[in-house]
């Protein structure tokens, strides 16, 4: 009887992990990230680091601000506020 819930169990947890990956599989686009699904900008790797800044409290958190090349060149300018490309 032990054997055969553990048996029931296997399929059970086979089942859920298949047809989790076949939903997950039918949804994937390339252009959004795959953890929070936030479309990522084109040309993201290239940009330039701005700012650093370390969320204290509770957070705990450090978190980089970054900016492409026209974010750059109006952050140098004083140009505000940036401009939206």
């Amino acid at each position: 009887m032990k054997w055969l819930s553990i048996l029931l169990l296997a399929v059970a947890t086979s089942v859920c992990v298949d047809g989790t990956t076949a939903l997950t599989a039918a949804r994937t686009n390339d252009k959004v990230s795959p953890i929070y699904g936030v479309t990522i900008p084109a040309g993201y790797r290239q940009w330039e680091l701005v700012s650093v800044a370390h969320e204290a409290g509770d957070y705990d958190d450090l978190r980089a601000m970054l900016g492409n090349a026209v974010a750059m060149t109006a952050f140098r300018n004083g140009t505000l506020p940036f401009p939206d490309s």
